[in-house]
Parts: C-alpha cells; structure tokens; sequence
C-alpha cells in the first residue's frame, strides 16, 4: 500500500448519520454543480472534474480588481476573472487542455494598457460583444478549451460587494464601517461583521438556478469566505434554490483562515457566519481537512445547526501550503458522494 492510498484511506466520518443513506450505482456519475470563486472554486472544479462528467460552476461576478476591475469599468462588463479562472480549472490534463489552461491565464507584460491583462478575460469579453449573451459566449469558450464542465455566471449584473467591518480604522477599533469592493473587502483590517451586494437584489442567471435545482449535489467553498463564497447566498433567486434544491449540499472549509478576510477565524466560526447570512440553508455534509480542525466536537455541533454531518479528510498538499491537493480533495469528495448519497437522477 502506497503512502497516497494510506491517506485516502484515513478519510472517516465523524457526526450524525447523513440524510438518506444510499449509496449511488457503481460507475454511475452525479450531477454536481459548484459555487464559488477565485483559486478555491478553481480548487474543487480540478478535483471534481476527476469523479464526473457531469459538472458545472457557478461563479461570483463582484470582483472588481486587477484586469477584471478595469474591464469592468471601462466596457460596463461582468467581471471575467473568476469565470476564466473556472474555465482553466475545466481544462483536461491533456496537451490540448494545459496548453489552452496556460493561454487563458497567461498574463501580457507590458508598459502600455495591455500590462496585467490576462488572455481569457479577453477572450471572454470580446465574445460577450459579439454574441451579445453571457452563457453563450462561456459554452463556446468552453467548447474552444475542451472544459470538462461548464461555467455559468451567479448574476446577470456586475455586483458591488460591501461589508460592515468592526475596526476597520485602527484608531477606532469599536466602530463599524462599510468598505466597499471585492478586493477591499478581501484584505480589510478588522473585523468582518457581515456583507451584502449593491444592488441588492440581483437576478439571477437562469440557467445558474436551473443547475442548483436539478442537481445531485451541491459543493459551496472553499474559498474567501466573504468575498466568494457567500456572495452567492446573497442573491435571492439562487438562495431559493439552494434550500429549495432536493440535491445533497456540502460545504467544503478552507484549510486555514484568510489574512485580513477572516483572521483568527476557527473552522466553526465559518459556520457560524456562513448561517447569520442564510439562517434557513441546510447542510449535508461538512468537509474539513483533518489537520486543520483543532476541535472536532465544537466543530461538529456547529454542523448539526444545518443538519450536516462532518467529514474529515486528508486534502492538502504535502509541501505545508494552505492549498488543496486535487487527488486527496477527488477522492473525499467521491467518498461523500457514495456514501452519503442517495438514488437520484444517474440510477
């Protein structure tokens, strides 16, 4: 037995049983949609894209920074940063897969206005213009890459993220102010009391909401807790669907909390805001890697308030990063799906 196959074997479960307890048919693939954003949605889409076929990302449309952020504001745009990011996740392990992987994210270098601009968003962009339809144009960079899934905004509309941040100004570390702007709001000192979107109630795309509803599972995270993760539970059509969806919801914690974003935070402090934000949300599973939960039962209880059982798995890389290894994070997640699965649409 190898080093890999005696970590993959280390997943256990710990907690109430699941809901349902059926284990999918051998061979048989789900349909799982993901949600998130940035490098920890990109994370789970490189994992999932091992155990289905069936796969399609949801992604946050508030960034407002880098390339993204000037796209946005000189053309009126959603955001392509995310959803390019998704696109490269997608991407096969094959030549034709990492060499469009590279192109996409490849960077120009320049002292002019290319300086910074990544190629996909580019690409992205210049498709919107031309067919003049936001799914259309990421189904056709889709199928241009060979993506193993699909990749659908959250929002039909550019959103501004804001948060109430306690302490934002460290001479008055009582005081609560609003910051406003994804990337702000990713590295804000203080305390982050909560978010919301400008404008508040976005619509949804639909095709989006159409996945959450007819999908098997659910994954939510990992990601920045504030500024991808959430933000989906901020848009009304989506949140229906998400506690509407008779689909199975796990929610997949980060491996340490983010500077600034979520400082100090413990695994069941993400829980706790992630419910504030969602009160009526439940939860299947909770997957946490195992070195990263200093307490299990406090952590456990947490997930009982949505229902949820907990998992925990070996799912980091091994160099010591706070990154996710693709093959551990594939094969917890394969595990949860037969395991706490139950007969649904692939039986």
């Amino acid at each position: 037995m190898t080093g890999r196959t005696l970590r993959l074997s280390r997943l256990r479960r710990i907690g109430p049983e699941g809901r349902g307890g059926k284990v999918r048919a051998r061979g048989a693939q789900p349909k799982v949609v993901a949600l998130g954003g940035g490098m920890g949605l990109s994370a789970s889409l490189t994992a999932l894209r091992r155990i289905t076929g069936d796969l399609t990302a949801v992604v946050t449309v508030a960034d407002d920074g880098g390339s993204s952020g000037r796209l946005r504001d000189e053309l009126g745009v959603l955001p392509p940063g995310d959803l390019r990011k998704a696109l490269a996740a997608l991407c096969g392990d094959d030549d034709w897969g990492q060499t469009w992987a590279r192109v996409i994210q490849h960077r120009f270098q320049s002292k002019g206005e290319l300086h910074e601009h990544a190629v996909g968003n580019l690409l992205i962009v210049a498709l919107w213009e031309q067919l003049g339809d936001h799914v259309q144009a990421l189904d056709l960079v889709g199928r241009l890459l060979g993506a193993h899934g699909r990749v659908l905004p959250m929002s039909a509309v550019p959103l501004e993220l804001q948060a109430l941040v306690k302490g934002h100004d460290p001479e008055r570390p009582d005081d609560i102010d609003t910051v406003r702007g994804q990337a702000t709001v990713a590295l804000t000192p203080g305390e982050v009391q909560s978010v919301h979107v400008v404008p508040h109630d976005p619509p949804a795309v639909p095709e989006a909401v159409a996945a959450v509803r007819d999908a098997d599972w659910v994954v939510l995270g990992p990601g920045s807790w504030f500024s991808s993760v959430i933000p989906h539970l901020l848009v009304p059509e989506l949140l229906d669907a998400l506690i509407e969806t008779k689909a199975r919801r796990v929610l997949s914690l980060n491996l340490a909390p983010q500077p600034g974003e979520t400082e100090g935070f413990s695994p069941q402090r993400h829980l706790e805001v992630l419910g504030r934000h969602a009160p009526k949300l439940a939860l299947d599973v909770v997957l946490a890697d195992e070195a990263a939960v200093p307490d299990r039962d406090l952590l456990t209880d947490a997930a009982q308030r949505f229902g949820a059982a907990v998992e925990l798995a070996p799912v980091a890389r091994t160099d010591g990063s706070p990154r996710h290894d693709p093959e551990l994070l594939a094969a917890a997640y394969d595990r949860i799906f037969r395991m706490h699965g139950r007969i649904g649409p692939w039986r």
